[in-house]
């Protein structure tokens, strides 16, 4: 991450203020930072891979990869982009690594991580989702779930990070190292999946 010779608009983002006492030494403020993050990166990883111990894994290297990355921290974006970046390509070497694709399965671990807990309201825009019956939340929740494992490991990426970490798409982009319009088109195409996953599922 390189310095800018303008202050950084960042600077107001209280984990960027966090990161950067960590890069002074403050020891503290990086076991802030692994408190806010862990269990929100669990939650995407498991989500992703849906094998809790794996989650748990790549959870901690982003935090290792951080900490060794402290000396050279620069806030030139969100500290939650920057994380998600390294969160992001550790996925990414994790699927080319095990060279091949695996059934997603959305399950409590044995170790009780989880995934990321989905509804009707943070997958899609509603009307992508409008079953054609009615059903209970836990019903629909365990629908919207399975439908979740049907999408590309891009595209449940970038749901996982649109719909349950809130973020933009600028943010987004920087973080799978795509453009805006990528990221657009790619929920795009993960919400048309979706609603014809969920289709299947209440018809």
């Amino acid at each position: 991450m390189t310095s800018s010779l303008s202050p950084s608009p960042y600077l107001r983002d209280p984990d960027v203020q966090l990161m950067l006492r960590v890069k002074n030494g403050d020891d503290s403020a990086f076991a802030q930072i692994v408190e806010r993050y862990q269990n929100r990166l669990i939650g995407i990883f498991t989500s992703m891979f849906a094998d809790s111990a794996l989650a748990e894994d790549l959870a901690q290297e982003v935090f290792l990869r951080i900490y060794r990355a402290k000396q050279g921290y620069e806030p030139t974006a969100k500290l939650s982009t920057w994380i998600f970046q390294i969160a992001n390509n550790l996925a990414s070497n994790s699927r080319r690594s095990k060279g091949r694709k695996k059934e997603v399965q959305f399950h409590v671990g044995s170790s009780g991580s989880q995934p990321v807990q989905v509804g009707e309201n943070n997958v899609a825009e509603k009307s992508a989702l409008m079953p054609t019956r009615q059903l209970d939340k836990s019903e629909l929740q365990e629908c919207v779930q399975s439908a979740l494992g049907v999408l590309n490991e891009r595209q449940r990426m970038a749901i996982l990070l649109h719909r349950f970490e809130g973020m933009s798409y600028a943010d987004i982009a920087e973080s799978m190292q795509l453009s805006p319009q990528a990221v657009k088109s790619l929920l795009s195409r993960a919400r048309e999946n979706l609603r014809e996953a969920l289709e299947s599922f209440i018809t």
